[in-house]
């Protein structure tokens, strides 16, 4: 049977509609239990005509990721640089996989030159759990 329900825990959502340049920041993510982790970053409408927005993958050992460092290249599935976008990826959906060995991790999503409407979300998937079924809702 091809049950994906019951082996993924979304949790750590962040939705936005900034008409600035204030970063979309996930919540933290504990891979406590899990073996794997997607961000899933989905755009609305972009309304600006010239803003681009870089997206940043962070991880650490401390809860509060007051240690936080960028994840190396080497520790994501995909780059950042394709997980980025511009004003006209309206409607779009980008993802970003972490493979690094850390217990705490973040996504964040950074316009530039942005002044119109910019609803995104950032969807963090937590997958291979030590336990299943998964809570429905997720917890």
């Amino acid at each position: 049977m091809r049950d994906l329900h019951n082996n993924i825990n979304p949790t750590g959502v962040a939705v936005t509609a900034n008409t600035d340049n204030t970063a979309t920041v996930s919540g933290i993510i504990d891979l406590q239990g899990y073996g794997s982790l997607e961000f899933l970053i989905a755009t609305g409408t972009l309304a600006d005509a010239d803003a681009t927005f870089t997206t940043l993958v962070e991880e650490g050992d401390v809860a509060n990721l007051s240690d936080a460092a960028a994840v190396a290249d080497g520790d994501l599935l995909g780059t950042e640089a394709l997980a980025s976008f511009t004003f006209a990826e309206d409607d779009s959906v980008f993802k970003i996989g972490y493979t690094g060995n850390k217990r705490y991790v973040r996504c964040t999503v950074t316009p530039a030159a942005n002044t119109g409407a910019a609803p995104l979300a950032i969807i963090p998937v937590l997958g291979h759990p030590n336990i299943i079924p998964t809570d429905n809702p997720p917890a």
